[in-house]
């Protein structure tokens, strides 16, 4: 179990925001845009690897198993395993702590591993009635059988449901993934110019980054069937600003909250993959591994208050190697909603939060703003549930290398009330 895992390289596909109608690629469609990238620098075939691991929240009906069809779609052959995950938000980070944990037992040693969603994709469904009138007049064998049947009948009973929103429900709790950032915002007493300053900053950042070609490295450019090509995230608002977040209105909680779509991250399609090896395969193939995954963590909290998972999956692991926030060179702290992160950042720094929590004397500290999301987030760029978890490991090791930085943190947020954390050391 302590054998060394690398990350060799890591690529993925443009975030696409959802224009209410479905995207033009699939989810298999774009995880493989993404693996295809990636193996066609490296310097083995696509047989060569061990398996493929990829993360989705909200496979389509003909991709359920979608890390085999994509397995098979990359060219890896019919003796290659395919496999997929599911953590929700985590999705993508869960399929690199699959492929972490069978490196380390020795049971794989060269792994493609990732996430994607096409949320845009995500299904209408017909509601509970509907499906049981059609049954009963499938069942209907007369003509006064189903005439009975069509009688009851209703144009109510077409009304779809939105299956995102289901998705997006905690069934437990009854409540949406943003009315638990209103519980946040409401604890921490964050308001609504914080949330809005924040999500400003974030697009400011990832424009920056972009002029700069800091997702240059990491970003493979779509083509549709059309011939239409997709350079770039296309989410990201150049003239995002507290004037023009100002006049939306609360989306959760209509008369009392906080939480706007401005302050939130974007419905998105996208996908992120990573290629990981063990010490052997890295000799064998001659690979020229960008990081080492060093440590992973998984912790669970109430559900109402899923935002702060981040808090309880990285303390773990800073305890575990004698580490403070600030000793870290970067932070990537997925983006779900900006009272999320802002309650996150001040959780680190609340003792009375962490004593009562985390089991610690004291609170450990936030991390340093300027180390965190240093080319903005999920906000801007967008969320693609089952891609997030991927993308913030991969664009970590890219801010490090950039840098000069040596261990960074990654850690994400989970609904049902879960938070998962990597910590990364840069080669």
């Amino acid at each position: 179990m302590k054998r060394d895992v690398f990350i060799i390289d890591g690529a993925r596909t443009p975030f696409l925001k959802s224009r209410n109608r479905p995207g033009p690629f699939s989810a298999a469609d774009l995880a493989t845009a993404a693996g295809a990238a990636l193996l066609l620098r490296q310097p083995f075939a696509p047989d060569r690897l061990d398996e493929v691991i990829l993360g989705c929240a909200s496979p389509a009906p003909d991709e359920v198993n979608i890390g085999r069809v994509v397995a098979l779609r990359l060219g890896c052959g019919d003796a290659v395993p395919g496999w997929t995950v599911m953590r929700n938000c985590a999705s993508g980070m869960q399929a690199l702590d699959s492929a972490l944990a069978n490196i380390r037992l020795g049971r794989a040693g060269l792994v493609l591993a990732g996430g994607v969603d096409a949320l845009s994709r995500a299904p209408l469904l017909l509601s509970d009635e509907m499906v049981h009138w059609l049954a009963d007049w499938y069942a209907a064998k007369t003509a006064g059988a189903r005439f009975a049947v069509l009688r009851r009948f209703r144009p109510r009973q077409l009304a779809p449901v939105i299956g995102i929103m289901k998705g997006l429900t905690d069934p437990v709790v009854g409540q949406l993934m943003g009315q638990t950032a209103e519980n946040l915002a409401w604890k921490f007493g964050i308001s609504r110019a914080e949330m809005d300053a924040y999500a400003v900053e974030s697009h400011r950042r990832v424009t920056a980054a972009q002029d700069a070609g800091h997702f240059d490295a990491e970003v493979v450019p779509l083509i549709d069937r059309d011939g239409r090509v997709y350079p770039a995230d296309d989410g990201v608002r150049r003239d995002s600003s507290m004037d023009g977040l100002a006049r939306l209105k609360p989306f959760f909680d209509r008369h009392y909250g906080r939480v706007t779509p401005g302050n939130s991250s974007q419905i998105t399609d996208g996908a992120a993959c990573l290629l990981l090896a063990s010490a052997e395969a890295v000799e064998r193939f001659g690979l020229d591994p960008v990081g080492r995954i060093v440590d992973s963590e998984w912790a669970a909290l109430s559900p109402e208050q899923m935002g702060l998972g981040p808090v309880h999956a990285s303390v773990p692991i800073l305890r575990r190697h004698g580490l403070a926030p600030d000793a870290l060179d970067a932070w990537e702290l997925n983006e779900a909603f900006a009272a999320q992160v802002i309650a996150c950042r001040r959780a680190f720094a609340d003792d009375e939060y962490c004593r009562a929590h985390l089991g610690l004397e004291a609170a450990p500290g936030a991390p340093d703003a300027a180390r965190m999301n240093v080319d903005g987030g999920a906000i801007a760029i967008g969320h693609p549930v089952g891609a997030s978890g991927a993308r913030i490991v991969l664009h970590l090791i890219e801010v490090l290398r950039r840098s000069g930085g040596r261990r960074g943190m990654a850690t994400i947020c989970i609904g049902g009330g879960q938070g998962g954390a990597m910590l990364v050391e840069a080669l």
